[in-house]
């Protein structure tokens, strides 16, 4: 099938959340079992930094009575194309935030749809969050095109309808109160990143007023897994790392840790307890938890803690001042930098990650790659990649705990610090978490089986469960008081 991905990001080249890694990891997997996928990308004013791109455009068009240019590269370390979408909206160096940034974005999706009836006709356009969702709703008038909406992040939804309307078409028969709302009514799929979270959007403690609506259109709404690139993060080949190591050689794992504390100033101990988080700095990933308990989980053990990550300035000042009470036990970066938080994923004991609420998490699935044991709360997708550690049954993968309370958060980070002093166990449990399959192959085949039900087609595998039935069988979620 000739597939088109249509996203605001797309790691390498321009990546905040977990959406980047998605739309930069899935079309090379999907283009290995025989599609024709191809990327549709803002031209951001920094990406010339990072890869070839010709001078000269291959399509120019108008949209929203702005004159764009489509200019073709290809998708690092692959053979997919990449279209990257010019018009002087795009021309700063950043990806989110400004004033314009409903309709630089609406006019992005503008783009894509002119150049899909225009210029590339693809089968399926796979529209990502927000920014993509007027696509599904112009598409409803060219059924030869099917469109799958993909839900990454529910709680950022789009401009309102009645400035939809201000900018650009809005079509006789559109309904839907933002553009979120639209595109997954008119969406042939829609799906989330993992099938807890695809459940948890049509309750009212998740759903961010859309949960009757996720209800009402539930039996097209499906959760697929995200994966991560196993070949770009492991710890066997890692140029990054001070020591590359393997489950099966993981005592080469520890000079990562003294190299680390090295590198951030801390006291050089193998024995402390290290904990390491790498997230953006926001209310969504838990930090006003962290804020309430670090200070007493500190004071209790010998640990030592590291943060990497940009964010709301509250959350910066507030690390930053229990940093400084705890001189060569804890480390806060303040910045962007994949090396290091690869090296936070080598070095460190344990990975922190007690979200309010979680699509499906990439850092989870990193950490345990790299032997990194999570510490997670048990929502969206940390359910479905993280099981407790039972030492009796020598079962589970992390630490988790339910109710989105600092004193639950407490004791499970204290449960980690006590499980720790048992060495072979917890070799144990990096190896446990290190041998997960955290690959983008199964999910890819979901995905595929998708794209086939949206077309009609036959399905090359059967026997595969379809998404919506990984989400209808899920087993009952502990829907904590305080979410």
């Amino acid at each position: 099938m000739r597939i088109l991905f249509v996203a605001a990001e797309a790691a390498p080249l321009a990546k905040v959340g977990g959406m980047g890694d998605v739309v930069g990891s899935l079309p090379k997997v999907l283009k290995k079992m025989g599609h024709d996928v191809r990327v549709f990308l803002p031209y951001y004013g920094f990406l010339a930094d990072k890869i070839k791109i010709p001078k000269q455009p291959i399509w120019e068009s108008t949209a929203m009575f702005q004159t764009f240019h489509i200019y073709e590269a290809t998708l690092p370390k692959s053979d997919v194309p990449l279209y990257l979408f010019g018009h002087p909206a795009f021309s700063p160096r950043r990806i989110y935030f400004g004033e314009d940034e409903d309709w630089r974005f609406t006019l992005f999706a503008n783009g894509a749809a002119e150049f899909a009836w225009n210029y590339w006709q693809p089968d399926i356009i796979h529209c990502h969050d927000w920014h993509t969702g007027m696509i599904p709703v112009w598409m409803h008038q060219s059924p030869e095109i099917g469109t799958l909406f993909t839900i990454h992040n529910l709680a950022y939804q789009g401009p309102w309808r009645w400035r939809l309307e201000q900018m650009t078409w809005c079509p006789w028969y559109m309904q839907g109160h933002n553009t979120m709302a639209a595109a997954v009514q008119f969406a042939d799929r829609v799906n989330t990143v993992s099938p807890t979270y695809a459940k948890q959007i049509q309750t009212p403690a998740y759903g961010e007023s859309l949960e009757g609506l996720l209800s009402f259109i539930s039996g097209k709404l499906s959760g697929i897994l995200n994966g991560i690139d196993v070949e770009s993060y492991n710890p066997e080949t890692d140029r990054y790392l001070a020591q590359t190591f393997t489950s099966s050689t993981l005592d080469d794992r520890a000079p990562n840790k003294i190299a680390l504390q090295e590198e951030l100033g801390l006291e050089v101990n193998s024995s402390a307890f290290l904990i390491g988080m790498v997230t953006r700095l926001v209310e969504q990933k838990g930090l006003d938890l962290v804020i309430q308990m670090l200070d007493r989980f500190m004071a209790y053990t010998d640990a030592q803690f590291i943060l990497l990550g940009t964010g709301d300035r509250y959350y910066e000042t507030q690390m930053w001042q229990i940093a400084s009470r705890y001189s060569g036990r804890m480390a806060v970066y303040l910045l962007y930098n994949d090396a290091l938080s690869r090296r936070i994923y080598a070095g460190s004991d344990a990975f922190l990650m007690p979200s309010r609420f979680e699509p499906c998490g990439i850092a989870q699935m990193l950490a345990m790659r790299y032997g990194c044991v999570p510490i997670v709360r048990r929502t969206g997708g940390l359910v479905d990649t993280v099981t407790h550690h039972e030492p009796m049954n020598q079962v589970g993968t992390g630490y988790c705990f339910d109710r989105y309370e600092p004193l639950d958060l407490y004791t499970c980070m204290v449960r980690a610090w006590e499980g720790f002093q048992y060495k072979d166990r917890w070799h144990e449990l990096q190896q446990r978490g290190m041998k997960q399959d955290f690959s983008w192959e199964t999910s890819a085949k979901q995905y595929d089986r998708l794209y086939r039900e949206i077309k009609g087609l036959p399905l090359e595998d059967p026997e595969l469960p379809k998404a919506t039935e990984l989400v209808s069988g899920q087993e009952p979620l502990p829907f904590a008081s305080g979410t």
